[in-house]
């Protein structure tokens, strides 16, 4: 029954009645939407393959399946250097890394069908592929302490509890009442405790706030902020990236860095670039594309939050003006 009366929630924007991708099976994280798409599988699902160039998380769900696995290398285009032929239970995640490999996976669809399982954690706006498993991340594009879609035609979400989110929120709420660095110990702390949860349905927080959001608005401002810093950089940039009308949006404009102490400058002056990923070092020797990837790579952010003024200060960090 409907609670009428009391203290008031947080005050939001309204609620829209769908948001991109609700029409996927809503769960917890993107970690977990991957254990969903599995365990739809069930036990024909022998092997997976997935690349040396990805987060660690990756892992859980096939750790906590007893699913088997097997690397492959990319190249600094983030392209396979071969294609792995599948066996028989053999399945392959590709990454669509930063949301700008939209083009590529649908040729990799083509390659792979039903036996490609997309990664667009990265890629929040990439389309839906008829017929293709994939799952996608909310928390890499908006303010949101978890949640994770899956398409696949599996197991029925009403299987499943639904998770309690409102422990989670302390590094969204004190980036806003504090900064980013009071809240950096909290969003740790809360993506560990994600990382402990069971496979659930997304929570109504989640869910709710996700349904706030105006994405449209959002895909316009990253692109027009990518644009800006591509036009800068491009030529000075050691990666060769796609052309900006081949994807639908970028979570961030993937950077190589000449100069290591690039990374140190901008942290310096309040431009926080994260690591993707640390853990690659540890499975890669230094000659690798992936440990070069991992260590010079600078995901330099281009979201919602800026404007161009925002993106001319990170240029001229980068070019020591």
């Amino acid at each position: 029954m409907k609670e009428i009366g009391g203290y008031f929630e947080l005050e939001l924007p309204e609620k829209r009645d769908r948001f991109l991708h609700s029409d996927g099976c809503l769960v917890n994280s993107g970690r977990h939407a991957l254990e969903y798409i599995l365990r739809s599988l069930g036990d024909i699902v022998k092997k997976v393959w997935l690349p040396y160039y990805t987060c660690d998380v990756v892992l859980q769900p096939l750790n906590r399946l007893g699913i088997g696995y097997s690397f492959y290398h990319i190249n600094l285009n983030f392209e396979l250097t071969s294609y792995p032929k599948l066996d028989d239970g053999e399945y392959i995640i590709v990454n669509n890394y930063f949301g700008i490999k939209d083009l590529y996976i649908i040729k990799l669809a083509e390659l792979y069908g039903e036996r490609l399982i997309i990664d667009n954690a990265q890629a929040w706006y990439a389309p839906v592929l008829p017929d293709i498993k994939s799952f996608y991340s909310p928390r890499k594009f908006f303010g949101v302490p978890d949640g994770g879609v899956a398409y696949d035609q599996g197991m029925s979400l009403t299987d499943l509890e639904i998770d309690f989110s409102a422990d989670r929120c302390s590094h969204l709420l004190k980036r806003i009442d504090v900064s980013a660095g009071e809240g950096y110990a909290d969003f740790r702390a809360n993506s560990a405790l994600l990382g402990k949860e069971p496979l659930k349905s997304m929570s109504s927080l989640t869910s709710v706030l996700l349904s706030t959001v105006d994405m449209e608005a959002v895909r316009i401002k990253r692109r027009r902020n990518y644009a800006i810093l591509a036009e800068a950089l491009n030529g000075n940039n050691r990666l060769s990236l796609p052309v900006e009308y081949s994807f639908n949006c970028p979570m961030v404009y993937p950077y190589m860095a000449t100069t290591p102490e690039l990374r140190k400058r901008l942290i310096d002056h309040k431009v926080f670039v994260a690591t993707y990923w640390p853990n690659v070092k540890d499975l890669c020797g230094k000659d690798t594309v992936e440990f070069m990837l991992a260590s010079d790579v600078l995901p330099l952010p281009i979201d919602q939050r800026y404007n161009e003024e925002d993106m001319n200060r990170i240029i001229d960090n980068i070019k020591g003006k």
